[in-house]
């Protein structure tokens, strides 16, 4: 099933890579459903780009209870679309700063020379707020048990904020958005 999953999403990118100087896909889900692992195994594959939509998480003067009651506002969306998407659909070099968990900052700029195909990976990165800038889109769940094991494997001290925080989150940002509904390929 999985092999079958990966041989008809690389099909369905080489068809597009076929047709268009440019390609862009985004890979949203739940976490832990495999996001990372199937940006990885597609940068590999394709040698591209790969931008995180973790590293755009919010600043701390951003994190408002306002900020919060939005579906998706968890995340710098403006940030990614200015500093990301913007220059990527224009074909141009750009540099992002991704955020840094530790200090809670933005870390020194990556720079990023746009390719044939570049993959934005992580929740959140079909926000409406970036319009339909995707040319493919992807969505990765998880049955709840699973997600649940994978999430105890991460470091012990965020298994709160997943369960508690992190994942309602996501899930109202699915639903109120329909963000499943609106990707070509669902796994």
């Amino acid at each position: 099933m999985e092999l079958e999953f990966h041989e008809n999403l690389i099909a369905r990118i080489d068809e597009l890579m076929a047709r268009q100087d440019r390609v862009l896909v985004a890979i949203d889900g739940c976490c832990g459903a495999g996001k990372t692992t199937l940006a990885a195994a597609l940068a590999a594959h394709y040698r591209c780009n790969v931008i995180h939509m973790d590293d755009f998480f919010l600043r701390p003067e951003q994190r408002t209870p306002q900020r919060y009651t939005e579906p998706g506002g968890n995340v710098d969306y403006e940030r990614f679309f200015e500093e990301v998407l913007l220059p990527l659909k224009a074909g141009k070099t750009f540099s992002y700063r991704p955020f840094d968990c530790k200090t809670f900052t933005l870390a020194p700029g990556v720079a990023v020379m746009p390719g044939r195909l570049t993959i934005i990976e992580g929740s959140y990165s079909l926000h409406p707020y970036f319009g339909e800038p995707y040319d493919l889109k992807i969505f990765l769940s998880v049955d709840e048990e699973l997600q649940r094991r994978r999430i105890l494997a991460r470091p012990a001290h965020l298994h709160g904020r997943f369960f508690g925080e992190w994942i309602p989150m996501e899930n109202r940002y699915f639903r109120e958005f329909a963000i499943r509904e609106k990707c070509g390929i669902v796994r």
